[in-house]
């Protein structure tokens, strides 16, 4: 059967993976010659990064990865500062609804792609749930923010004027203008969601809310906050099938792979080896990437913090459950008043 060809990455994407890949891939390899492979989860982080301003160019590309990097890093500030003082899930579910109605606000204002604060609330989420003494809290930040810089950097080597469009300021004007009709219900729609998930996750005894509170902002990313919603249910549901399918086949994966117990250094390798077809079908087929993304966060969940594999496993699935429901239903349900008068 042959693979319609919207599904079919080509070389614009592989070239982009591949920058993206080499911006955990050299960190990385530095942290396992250090003998911190433990520690490569907070340079993750910042190499997402990279994964910003896909389809664009010149300096666009580049603002555009520095606002993401800013967020990524504020992120981590975040969590590593909840990990420091090992604030109780509630403390982490509040921070979070607060930080994605920003990151929401924000990332649609300067029309940041990947769409929506997911990235820069997993982010938060993950590294609030390390364990305290893992890394001093500036080693653990620094980390990130070398990763953004040396992403942003891999982005802009070997391509032809990497620095040419508009004016710098034009992405702090984007900030600073007024928001576009929408950008507040869907920030409120993204409050509701992270905080139902993660309040349900806390209260049925799941140790991580933070996976549910992620999953939860998956499926409105998709919606445009600037037009009404109603052609966009179907999208909706199926990213949310997605998420579930993608997930699920990932922690498949994720136990296959723990089960060899292969050590440190080999699950950090192949974590990061991961981050290349993560983003290779990113925007070509969700449902594959997050196949390829959930194991290699678990990989690096389990360098962090080691557990029993097979909870870790079955806390994911539930909170992915979770979240994605929550926010297909807040998705349906919250309407804008010009969705509501129509």
């Amino acid at each position: 059967m042959r693979v319609p060809d919207r599904y079919r990455p080509d070389l614009r994407d592989g070239g982009h993976a591949l920058r993206v890949a080499i911006a955990l891939l050299v960190p990385g390899l530095a942290l396992i010659a250090w003998g911190r492979p433990e520690l490569l989860i907070y340079a993750e982080f910042g190499a997402f990064a990279g994964m910003y301003g896909r389809g664009e160019s010149g300096r666009p590309r580049i603002v555009h990865q520095v606002q993401a990097g800013g967020l990524l890093i504020a992120g981590e500030a975040l969590g590593i500062t909840l990990a420091h003082h090992q604030a109780p899930p509630w403390v982490l579910v509040a921070v979070g609804v607060v930080f994605a109605t920003v990151c929401s606000v924000l990332s649609d204002a300067v029309r940041l792609r990947p769409a929506g604060p997911f990235f820069f609330l997993f982010a938060m989420g993950a590294t609030a749930t390390l364990p305290a003494g893992l890394a001093p809290p500036w080693q653990a930040l620094a980390i990130c923010a070398a990763t953004v810089v040396f992403a942003i950097v891999v982005g802009a080597i070997g391509r032809p004027d990497p620095f040419r469009g508009r004016p710098w300021w034009d992405g702090i004007a984007l900030v600073l203008r007024r928001p576009a009709p929408g950008v507040g219900i869907h920030a409120l729609r993204y409050a509701l969601a992270v905080g139902l998930a993660g309040g349900v996750g806390v209260l049925i005894g799941v140790d991580h809310a933070n996976w549910a509170m992620a999953a939860a902002a998956v499926p409105l990313a998709v919606i445009d906050a600037g037009r009404p919603s109603d052609a966009e249910a179907g999208l909706v549901i199926t990213r949310a099938t997605h998420r579930t399918i993608g997930t699920f086949v990932g922690l498949v994966i994720a136990a296959a792979l723990l089960a060899l117990d292969p050590g440190p250094t080999a699950l950090a390798l192949v974590a990061i080896a991961l981050l290349f077809p993560t983003e290779l079908y990113m925007a070509r087929h969700y449902a594959v990437a997050i196949g390829f993304f959930t194991p290699l966060i678990m990989l690096m969940t389990e360098l962090a913090d080691p557990t029993d594999p097979v909870r870790m496993l079955l806390y994911r699935g539930v909170d992915t459950v979770i979240g994605v429901v929550v926010g297909v239903a807040v998705a349906l349900l919250v309407r804008s008043p010009a969705e509501r008068r129509g």
